[in-house]
């Protein structure tokens, strides 16, 4: 009889022999050298070890809008770019995920296709604060709001009075509430292409948005989450929070960290995001940030649409969103932004999932390989349901060549669990 299920023998990101045993799942011991038989043996050695990315911020878009992306490809373009899990956003779905009825047929659906385990994000708007209590039952993640148009309009913004609201009713049950944190500009802009775009969209509306979600959240003791930060005076404001006793974490996402303006005016709509892509200062200025470790989650923001959508030269009406689920972390990699904590650990002890994010025996065995492995990212080698990512063409230097979810490697037979916040 065999001490383990498997046995992986590989190195840590810093080069030093690491030896991963696994049994019924779960992680039994770590070391530099294991001794015992397994069922199966992995010789990873040429490659490092990881644990796998928790991406608590993703467009799926399924149900209602599946033919955009939907749960089995986009999860399975997760695992090749070094995901074991997600939490899917409520808005794209049709319709979006606003009740208990929504939640469900969503959970249904995603426990039948996705290839990795997902938690589900409710939606909070004017319409949905009565079922806030439902969707909490259900095991929502988390509750998920607009400051400004969310450009569908099943899916309304939350003024500061339905924020403050929501934000009481969510604190009751101790989930956090992710704020889209944005107000819209007040001075109009002229013209219609990615400069005008970009323009319209000024960090001054981020900020503002971001001292409003911050004062709700100090005020309702709301647990606050504000996503895809773009630039490090948002992370300065919730830095400045932390320290006065909000209860708030700041993401950012691939894209604020490898693009800037000139690389959205190069490419143009396939690079319309909101909030937009910022200058080549602001970037360096977020990516210190990163390296100082102020931000707490970095999730994808994964947003696709069919290319028709994107086929326009009036940027407003395109629509926004960026796709780059399979190729954001390892170009993060290459430009030494991957932080581990950022990726996985921190997500699993602010969303309350103990089994989660960590090489710690007791943890899931849910772990990628990844090599040095210089390649052109090219159209073919994605398996989204649309292959178009503001990367093709650049070069990664890293390759993820395998996913273990559970101490399986992820294939394409559907084994995906539902993610509920512990109680503790």
């Amino acid at each position: 009889m065999s001490d383990y299920d498997l046995l992986v023998r590989s190195q840590s990101w810093e080069g030093e022999p690491l030896c991963i045993a696994v049994s019924e799942g779960v992680i039994q011991d770590v070391a530099p050298d294991l001794q015992g038989s397994a069922d199966q043996e992995i010789d990873g050695s040429d490659c490092r070890i990881w644990q796998g990315w928790i991406d608590a911020h993703v467009h799926f878009n399924e149900p209602g809008r599946t033919d955009w992306e939907g749960l089995a490809h986009g999860s399975k373009a997760l695992a090749l770019g070094g995901g074991t899990s997600f939490f899917d956003m409520p808005l794209n779905s049709s319709p979006p995920v606003l009740d208990k009825e929504s939640f469900e047929e969503k959970q249904r659906l995603a426990s039948i296709t996705s290839h990795l385990d997902f938690a589900l994000w409710g939606g909070m708007t004017p319409a949905s604060l009565l079922e806030i209590e439902s969707m909490a039952d259900c095991g929502a993640i988390g509750f998920k709001a607009f400051m400004c148009p969310s450009g569908l309009d099943e899916f309304l913004a939350s003024d500061p009075k339905t924020l403050r609201r929501g934000m009481t009713l969510s604190a009751a049950r101790g989930l956090p509430v992710a704020v889209h944190a944005e107000v819209e500009p007040k001075a109009s802009v002229g013209g219609s292409d990615m400069k005008a775009w970009l323009a319209s969209r000024p960090i001054a509306a981020e900020l503002e948005a971001i001292r409003i979600a911050l004062d709700l959240a100090g005020e309702t003791g709301c647990p606050l989450h504000i996503v895809h930060i773009s630039n490090p005076e948002g992370i300065e404001l919730v830095m400045q929070a932390k320290a006065a006793g909000v209860d708030v974490t700041a993401e950012t996402c691939p894209h604020y960290l490898l693009l800037d303006t000139e690389d959205a005016i190069t490419i143009g709509p396939f690079a319309k995001c909101a909030p937009p892509l910022r200058g080549r200062a602001t970037v360096e200025g977020l990516r210190e940030q990163v390296r100082r470790g102020n931000i707490d989650t970095i999730g994808s923001d994964h947003s696709p649409s069919p290319p028709e959508l994107k086929q326009s030269d009036d940027l407003f009406s395109c629509w926004g969103g960026i796709a780059g689920i399979q190729d954001g972390f390892p170009l993060m990699i290459d430009e030494d932004l991957a932080d581990p904590n950022m990726l996985s650990g921190n997500v699993a002890r602010r969303f309350r999932l103990p089994g989660k994010g960590g090489l710690k025996p007791g943890h899931d065995a849910d772990f990628i390989l990844i090599c040095h492995d210089p390649r052109q990212i090219q159209v073919a080698d994605s398996v989204t349901r649309y292959p178009h990512s503001p990367y093709t063409g650049r070069t990664a230097s890293h390759r993820v060549m395998a996913t273990y979810l559970r101490g399986v490697a992820v294939s394409d037979e559907p084994r995906g669990r539902f993610l509920r916040p512990s109680q503790s």
